[in-house]
């Protein structure tokens, strides 16, 4: 039973697609009401093939909404993503998540999602076989990568009787991420300035091909995006195309030349600086003008050392300053975490084997060790939001007393 009162005055829109688990929206929109927020309704033409409106109406704050076409309220869609404190869609369909994902507001839901600024928590529901399509996993991570707080489906009994993942989580876990998502910050992060890096840099050889690395940029802005949920001031500073959560400000760069100019520039006025980019130790030199052709035989390409660009963050870091940085590794873990730590003048190393499946570049998922001066902490494979929560954790606990706010 929550605890009455802890989500008071909160305003939250609840989202229920057309799948068989939309009955279990009945729970979760009894259980925020009992929290003490106001719960406002949407259900899709599809939902409706479930579960009845005059259910949710006289569960809910007030009635359930349907159309985007409604004679009280011109725009539904805007009055109610502008009012929402949160958002929940549950449970999320693959072609909600599908439409939300691309951006289409083909109904009521749609649109809502669409035209707010608030959370959004997506509860996906659907068969197994659905879920682990690789264009719902894309969508998936997609959203994730836009800040979307996904409750993953659980095992258990799924429609028709078949045995699986794919089943909605429980109304308790539902509850709990609202509760999470809404938890007012008290982060040591607060008005801090963060900068973090994300990608892998791409040094060209000619006019067409470049030296790069499987890096997606995926960690780097998970944390990116979980410093600014903490109240964070942050600078990212990327090669990837990701959208980042609102508050986050970008510097797009390519070469490593250009992420070393941003950091620098960024990092003088920085509180924490979190390199999580994978850097190119190479680029080629020279650079060829045009493009190399076939018929002029197999190129000689010449590399050079790039800046070594945490080194000199290590070697110009302010008192008190905090710097992370990264180790991809295929071997001896610990030791060569240790050993950058050490030589970096590094207050924390966040270290992974990119060697171990569903681990690292290009993954939705990662598994990490955290190095610190005073010891080591093992995270198990996890979604990257996960990941990003126990590194910033990690962080926090490293900033000075000094650093605090009073």
């Amino acid at each position: 039973m929550p605890n009455a009162g802890d989500l008071s005055g909160r305003f939250i829109v609840v989202g229920v697609s057309g799948g068989i688990a939309a009955y279990k929206a009945v729970e979760v929109c009894r259980l925020l009401v009992d929290a003490g927020a106001h719960v406002a309704p949407i259900m899709t033409p599809d939902a409706e093939r479930f579960i009845g409106k005059t259910t949710l109406s006289a569960l809910c704050s007030e009635p359930v909404h349907t159309s985007l076409w409604d004679d009280a309220s011109p725009i539904p869609h805007t009055r109610l993503g502008q009012r929402a404190d949160l958002i929940v869609v549950a449970p999320a369909t693959a072609r909600v998540i599908a439409a939300y994902a691309a951006g289409m507001s083909d109904d009521l839901l749609t649109a809502t999602l669409i035209a707010t600024v608030a959370p959004v928590v997506v509860c996906p529901a659907m068969h197994t076989e659905m879920w682990e399509h690789p264009a719902v996993r894309h969508n998936v991570a997609t959203l994730r990568s836009r800040g979307v707080h996904i409750v993953e489906p659980e095992d258990g009994r799924l429609a028709g009787g078949d045995m699986g993942r794919g089943r909605l989580a429980a109304p308790e876990t539902i509850l709990a991420e609202a509760r999470r998502v809404l938890a007012p910050t008290q982060s040591k992060l607060a008005a801090r300035h963060v900068v973090v890096s994300a990608g892998g840099t791409r040094e060209p050889i000619d006019a067409v091909r470049v030296i790069t690395n499987r890096s997606s940029g995926k960690q780097g802005h998970a944390i990116a995006n979980e410093a600014a949920r903490r109240g964070a001031k942050v600078t990212l500073v990327t090669t990837a195309d990701f959208l980042p959560v609102p508050g986050v400000s970008v510097v797009r760069v390519e070469t490593a030349a250009e992420m070393k100019s941003a950091i620098d520039t960024a990092a003088a006025s920085a509180d924490v600086v979190i390199m999580t980019a994978a850097v190119a130790d190479f680029r080629p030199v020279p650079i060829a003008e045009g493009k190399w052709k076939k018929h002029d035989g197999v190129p000689s390409v010449v590399l050079e050392p790039t800046p070594d660009i945490l080194a000199g963050l290590g070697a110009a870091k302010r008192p008190g300053q905090v710097l992370v940085g990264f180790a991809a590794e295929t071997s001896n873990l610990v030791d060569n975490a240790k050993s950058k730590l050490a030589h970096k003048n590094l207050d924390i190393v966040v270290a992974n084997d990119v060697s171990q499946p569903k681990v690292g570049f290009g993954h939705d998922t990662n598994a990490v060790t955290i190095v610190t001066k005073l010891g080591t902490s093992a995270i198990p494979l996890a979604d990257k939001r996960t990941v990003a929560a126990h590194v910033l954790d990690s962080v926090e606990a490293s900033l000075h007393p000094t650093q605090e706010h009073p």
